[in-house]
């Protein structure tokens, strides 16, 4: 009957029309990421009326109420805004004080609880790291408490695989290990420059989850070069427990000219530590003979919003109280700075078409008549841009069992610029779902690679990372590419010049069929994992096989 019942459902998906599924996919896209959302920022109206868009969808679908009120589960964050007039930053060297200015020497996060002003020592940390199963610890001998740890943004030689070193990287880990050494604040110097035009737009972002920085409509404008300044704006989810940068005092990103200022008479220079850095050598560690006085205003206010939740109910009685999530990202970053005279951040590919495809994917299981063993959970989550809140915040506090929760699917920005011919998956290799996505691909024709630019971090870079840092398998996708050919240079100029610029918008060429070929393949995964009598697993070779169980990390 099993067999049969898989049959019915691929030869139901052989008579869809990929053209005609393409085209409604794009029809989701065109009105989430329209002007008159506004990018989608949270807490405003643009992001309210994309999330009740995303509950009409759900609700016509006939997916069953998943939130707290409804299909909604309210998200309650605190805003932060440093108000620049009345924040300033000073080195104290021997009595002498020489001024960092903001934007042209150093930037101020409104991540940092400091409201007031501080005066605290500063030692640099090398890469910040400490990481015991790869017998790394900058921190070893060191001295923290009470003070400032400098350290520069970059990734240390360790041997260890990429997902073990974006984990060790990421924002919420370095501070994880510093706070627990005893600092009470953090400002990082600047990666080496790289060739002129061979930086990944990614990399040279100050957005992105993984370090969870203001995006760059938030950055202000004129960074750098004397203009006018924006109010810096952090969102922080507002439960204590729930924020990874609690107890940082003082966040700063030093630009090369206030690292050179900082480094000052300290007997090393940041050319010296460029060069370890491409070397791939360790970095010094020493006390800088410096004090920082920090003064900053900070405006709070709180800003409500909510993940938007349907279930798809399984059918089987003794699977279908367990859960398969489908996520992906209603937010992007608003309002900002202009390029090119445009101010506005549509968020077309990040994230509405991930927003786009779990709609479609949900109609697409409804039309098939499928009935999987276990329930699929579709959420349209918020604030990933700020952080990946949305996620933490569910998995902090689920609207169903937690432990019945035994994967999710993530999509974020998953690029269908060209022909889907291969896909990228990110976790392929950690859990016994990379041989479930490997199914699901070949029935659709379709070849499964690992991550193409590892160096990115992305497997820690969107909201899977939340569940997975909860012990949940997970796995994320992108369309792929063949080193060399010319899949690759568009998705690589897209990362250069579309990525979190106001250009991500409706006038970019789009494959739709492309994108309608990938949602099956997604939707074949889903059944598989709710089919399957064993819950996915960590491989027992993987690093995040150790969070099993849930635990918060």
């Amino acid at each position: 009957m099993a067999r049969s019942l898989a049959f019915a459902f691929a030869a139901a998906l052989a008579l869809q029309d990929p053209t005609a599924e393409g085209r409604r996919w794009w029809g989701h896209v065109e009105y989430l990421a329209s002007d008159a959302l506004e990018g989608r920022d949270v807490g405003s109206p643009g992001f309210e009326k994309a999330a009740a868009y995303v509950e009409q969808q759900f609700k016509e679908i006939g997916l069953r109420p998943g939130g707290i009120a409804g299909y909604r589960q309210p998200v309650k964050f605190e805003s932060r805004v440093l108000i620049p007039e009345q924040s300033k930053l000073t080195l104290v060297r021997n009595g002498e004080e020489q001024p960092l200015i903001l934007r042209e020497d150093a930037t101020m996060s409104a991540r940092g609880e400091l409201d007031g002003t501080i005066d605290a020592p500063m030692v640099f940390v090398g890469y910040g790291l400490s990481v015991p199963q790869a017998s790394w610890d900058d921190l070893a001998d060191l001295d923290l408490h009470g003070k400032i740890a400098v350290y520069v943004n970059a990734m240390a030689p360790f041997d260890a695989s990429d997902n073990v070193k974006s984990h060790a990287g990421s924002a919420g880990e370095r501070w994880a290990v510093l706070k627990k050494a005893g600092a009470i604040g953090i400002a990082t110097l600047p990666n080496p420059r790289p060739p002129a035009g061979t930086m990944p737009a990614e990399a040279a972002d100050d957005a992105g989850a993984a370090r969870g920085n203001a995006p760059p409509s938030q950055q202000g404008a004129g960074a750098g070069r004397g203009g006018a300044q924006m109010p810096q704006r952090a969102v922080v989810l507002a439960d204590r427990d729930l924020q990874d940068q609690a107890g940082q005092v003082v966040s700063l990103m030093l630009t090369r000219r206030g690292a050179e200022k900082l480094l000052d008479g300290s007997g090393h220079t940041l050319g010296e530590l460029d060069g370890l850095i491409a070397d791939k050598k360790a970095l010094p560690r020493f006390v800088l003979p410096v004090t920082l006085r920090a003064q900053a205003a900070v405006k709070r206010m709180p800003v409500d919003s909510e993940n938007v939740i349907g279930i798809y109910d399984g059918s089987d009685p003794g699977l279908r109280e367990e859960f398969v999530v489908m996520s992906a990202h209603l937010d992007h970053v608003g309002v900002g700075r202009a390029v090119n005279g445009d101010t506005l951040y549509n968020g077309a590919m990040d994230d509405a078409s991930g927003i786009a495809s779990v709609i479609e994917i949900a109609r697409l299981l409804k039309e098939s008549g499928a009935r999987p063993k276990r329930s699929i959970l579709f959420m349209a989550e918020t604030a990933e841009e700020k952080g990946l809140l949305g996620s933490k915040y569910f998995v902090a506090h689920p609207t169903v069992p937690f432990d019945r929760i035994v994967a999710d699917i993530n999509l974020d920005m998953f690029l269908p610029l060209y022909p889907l011919k291969v896909i990228e998956v990110q976790g392929v290799t950690e859990s016994s779902l990379g041989d479930r996505v490997r199914e699901a691909a070949k029935q659709q024709g379709v070849e499964v690679q690992t991550d193409r630019e590892p160096e990115q971090n992305r497997f820690i870079r969107s909201d899977q990372y939340s569940f997975i840092r909860r012990g949940i398998p997970s796995l994320a996708f992108k369309f792929g590419y063949e080193f060399g050919s010319p899949e690759e240079k568009i998705r690589r100029d897209w990362v250069r010049d579309v990525y979190h610029k106001p250009n991500d918008d409706l006038k970019q060429p789009v494959d739709v069929e492309g994108a309608a070929n990938f949602d099956r393949v997604i939707l074949g995964l889903l059944r598989r994992v709710a089919d399957d009598p064993a819950r996915p697993r960590w491989n027992d070779n993987s690093f995040f096989k150790r969070f099993a169980g849930g635990q918060p990390q």
